[in-house]
């Protein structure tokens, strides 16, 4: 039976959301999308999303949520790149796009009043509920972040219902999604993470409560107010929540929680340290992409015994670290990981077969992350291939850095780059976002890793700045980051 949802002042039974549902998947029958197709999604956390869920599980939709940060030409691509049939987007967003959407698509307009947009509630009202045959449940169609040019669709094959119960086991095991999971959503869901969870926990679980975006506070407010037990959040949520002050944490009852989720961008170790001694031992992380599904899962245990580490390989998921000679490396050794969940449908990019086969190693697959096994076979990520800075001929990982960066008392938020440099090929850059700079802190931040890190991979250039460029899911935006200094 479908969860309930509450969002905000809105209350919708599990009944309520199947009939909204099974109308958008008549009327969007009625406009002529078919089994396969795409509608476009452009909105905040909205319960509409609810309603697309359903309907493309219906009628064999895929829906593809733009991330309504995006200009008009980063959403033609994503429009134009996925064939969209049809959009639905939220009002404020339509100005900045309206032009580049593509000709002949039906639009509906969430919130427009105005009169020249069709008003996406008054339009589901008069659709009729779809009644027409059963079609293999399709779900979201994500792009990749696009760090090397533009974002990829990943287009997963059609579900076959054998796949249903080692997806279930999987939501339990990674999600913390059982049938009486009271689950909050804070983080968008045009990320292909938080959105796979709230559908998990739209189909499995009791309640479902989501945000338009993340406060802190209100996350407590919220746990406390809706007995919460399951709850996403990644490491940028952690140290807004840590950084609470401490008659702001003490003042609200989170003990209802069971299970927080974690996954999207890596976890310094003292941070999920942290987070467990305040909330107990409820965290669990996964290492997982867009392509790959859910690969390894740390139990909260695990992340105190080997901390840094993202688990093991969960349900049958096969990892292999892989050295540039295309061979197996030994334990302890760094090279690219690939990895298949068989839980999840084979995938395809979409338009982009090359890609596909790029990333390919029979089975196996990748998004470019390096990392090795230990002894114990628990996987320690390192970077991306692509974040990886060559310095002097040696290989630097900066997420390393950036997690020592973190141990530092006053630092709010952290990055490390890669710059070119005539004598090393590149040199490192450290921008951090510091609270109450004074004009020693430079000095006391180099000093501190020196402290822990070998001498090449403290940055010659340490940057005190206002902001760091992240995703809403955590992610930091190298890219970005880099534009401002080549």
């Amino acid at each position: 039976m479908t969860a309930a949802l509450i969002f905000e002042d809105i209350r919708l039974s599990g009944s309520d959301i199947d009939l909204r549902g099974l109308k958008l998947a008549g009327g969007l029958t009625e406009l002529g999308l078919t089994e396969g197709d795409v509608v476009a999604v452009m909105m905040r956390n909205h319960p509409v999303f609810m309603d697309i869920m359903v309907a493309c599980r219906t009628i064999g939709i895929y829906h593809c949520a733009i991330n309504w940060h995006f200009k008009a030409g980063e959403a033609r691509h994503i429009m134009n790149d996925s064939n969209a049939k049809a959009l639905i987007i939220q009002s404020e967003f339509l100005e900045e796009i309206e032009s580049v959407i593509p000709t002949g698509i039906p639009v509906l307009v969430i919130d427009s009043h105005d009169g020249t947009h069709t008003n996406y509630e008054d339009w589901l009202s008069k659709q009729p509920v779809y009644n027409g045959p059963e079609r293999s449940p399709r779900g979201m169609m994500p792009y990749t972040s696009g760090t090397t040019g533009n974002p990829k669709g990943v287009r997963r094959m059609p579900l076959d219902p054998s796949f249903l119960p080692l997806m279930r086991e999987l939501a339990e095991k990674a999600w913390g999604v059982i049938p009486s999971a009271r689950t909050l959503m804070p983080a968008p869901l045009y990320h292909s993470a938080p959105n796979n969870m709230t559908l998990q926990a739209l189909l499995y679980g009791e309640l479902l409560v989501l945000t338009q975006g993340f406060d802190a506070e209100n996350i407590l407010r919220l746990i406390e107010q809706h007995k919460i037990t399951t709850v996403y959040l990644v490491p940028i949520m952690y140290v807004r929540l840590l950084r609470l002050p401490k008659e702001v944490k003490q003042r609200y009852d989170i003990s209802s929680v069971t299970f927080v989720a974690s996954t999207g961008a890596p976890c310094a170790p003292e941070l999920k340290a942290s987070m467990i001694e305040w909330w107990g031992p409820v965290i669990h992380e996964t290492y997982a992409s867009s392509e790959t599904g859910m690969l390894t899962i740390q139990h909260p245990d695990d992340a105190l015994k080997k901390p840094g580490s993202v688990g093991k390989p969960a349900l049958g998921a096969e990892v292999k670290i892989i050295d540039e000679d295309g061979n197996e490396c030994p334990t302890g050794d760094i090279g690219v990981i690939y990895g298949r969940q068989p839980a999840y449908p084979d995938f395809t990019y979409q338009n982009n077969q090359q890609a596909r086969d790029k990333a390919a190693l029979g089975r196996l697959v990748t998004v470019g992350d390096m990392g090795y096994f230990d002894d114990d076979g628990y996987l320690y990520v390192c970077d991306r291939i692509s974040d990886m800075v060559i310095s002097g001929g040696v290989n630097i990982y900066p997420a390393e850095i950036e997690n020592v960066l973190l141990e530092i008392e006053g630092v709010q938020d952290c990055a490390v780059i890669g710059i070119p440099d005539p004598e090393y090929g590149e040199s490192l850059v450290g921008l951090v976002k510091f609270h109450n700079p004074t004009e020693d802190t430079v000095a006391e931040i180099k000093t501190h890793l020196e402290s822990r890190l070998a001498k090449y991979k403290v940055p010659r250039t340490i940057n005190i700045v206002d902001s760091i460029a992240r995703d809403d899911n955590g992610k930091i935006s190298k890219k970005k980051l880099k534009q401002q200094f080549i």
